[in-house]
């Protein structure tokens, strides 16, 4: 249950509920796609910094830089409400991605690590699906508020206060210390001793990231686009976070069936999919299709490459998780701001959604090798 909260704080809140209030923020303060694109890929850029940071080695207790990682989360997730200058939102959004990148990394490697100990890595499910969570809850809360005639800076100050209040739930959850990984009790697989295995999955973690960022950062803003759908802006959110609760389940019980690596292959073409199909079928049921083939598989592929990264670590998990982490951080940061510099040069999504389901069927090539 803390795992949960805690990635429900750190991702699904810090990282993802910018999708939901940007398009009020780029009417409010007169930003072009560009610079909305520019905000997100500081968060992508922060994210890069903490998974670096997080693969060295930690002085004091895990529980002590975990704490602190959920706490800056929520603190500069609430302060998103209290300026309206780019360059605050650039150093906000920074130190954000960098506490949402310790959380991930270290509540991954504490949990899959125990889950693996225990086989039971099936369990890895309720970990992800705080992300999903996260969303959905988010986006219900901002759906609510705008309702309620809110405006952007509330509906960060309210989404932060709620995070504030998750993370002191982790808090309570979380026992007094966790056991450092140390390779104690580790089986390195034999997959560990490919190195273009594993390269070949930083690679396909990377074009991942690049890929679902696009639609992840600006489906909202596509809805609110357009006419034809416009009606959906207010759900289409709570519909992509409630796709992404099962979808670890989903596609584990995939994984169980016909492998690890197949599964990733199959999700990422699935995703690729459903990015284009946001762009290319203008309508309802298009979009909404979009939603749920996108937020149905981020999350999976999050889980499984992680899974997978597993099997190369021949000791301490942490350090395989940073460098992945770290590639999908990068294709992250190029995705927003080469989207949003083809919108305002082509006035649409088009070409960069694209673009990004290309680089998802490549990455279906690399993990499928």
């Amino acid at each position: 249950m803390a795992g949960l909260l805690a990635l429900g704080v750190a991702i699904g809140v810090g990282r993802f509920v910018y999708t939901p209030i940007l398009p009020l923020m780029v009417q409010a303060l007169g930003w072009t796609r560009f610079t909305a694109g520019l905000v997100a890929s500081a968060n992508f850029a922060g994210y890069l910094v903490g998974a670096l940071l997080a693969a060295g080695p930690l002085a004091g207790s895990r529980r002590l830089w975990l704490i602190g990682a959920l706490l800056a989360s929520a603190a500069t997730t609430g302060l998103m409400g209290a300026t309206s200058s780019v360059d605050a939102f650039l150093v906000l959004r920074f130190v954000g991605g960098v506490a949402s990148a310790f959380v991930l990394i270290l509540i991954s490697a504490i949990v899959l690590e125990a889950l693996a100990r225990a086989r039971r890595l099936g369990l890895s499910s309720v970990l992800f699906a705080g992300v999903g969570s996260g969303i959905a809850v988010s986006a219900a809360m901002v759906s609510l508020l705008r309702a309620a005639g809110a405006g952007w800076g509330a509906l960060w100050v309210a989404t932060g206060i709620a995070s504030v209040a998750a993370a002191i739930g982790v808090v309570m959850l979380l026992p007094a210390e966790q056991r450092r990984e140390d390779g104690r009790g580790e089986t390195p697989s034999r997959r560990g001793t490919s190195r273009g295995g594993l390269s070949r999955l930083v690679g396909a973690y990377g074009l991942f990231g690049f890929g679902y960022v696009i639609t992840a950062t600006f489906l909202v803003a596509i809805v609110r686009g357009s006419p034809h759908f416009r009606p959906l802006e207010p759900e289409i959110w709570v519909v992509f976070g409630l796709a992404a609760v099962p979808s670890v389940i989903i596609w584990n019980n995939v994984a169980g069936r016909i492998g690890i690596a197949r599964a990733y292959a199959i999700a990422s073409v699935v995703e690729a999919i459903g990015v284009a199909v946001s762009v290319a079928w203008q309508s309802m049921v298009g979009v909404f299709l979009a939603a749920v083939m996108v937020g149905g598989t981020f999350m999976g592929l999050t889980s499984l490459g992680l899974i997978l990264g597993r099997q190369f670590a021949g000791g301490d998990a942490r350090r395989v998780f940073a460098l992945m982490t770290s590639a999908f951080a990068l294709g992250q940061i190029i995705g927003p701001s080469f989207a949003g510099t083809l919108y305002d040069r082509l006035g649409s999504f088009d070409v960069p959604s694209m673009v990004a389901a290309a680089a998802l069927v490549a990455a279906a090539g690399l993990v499928a090798r």
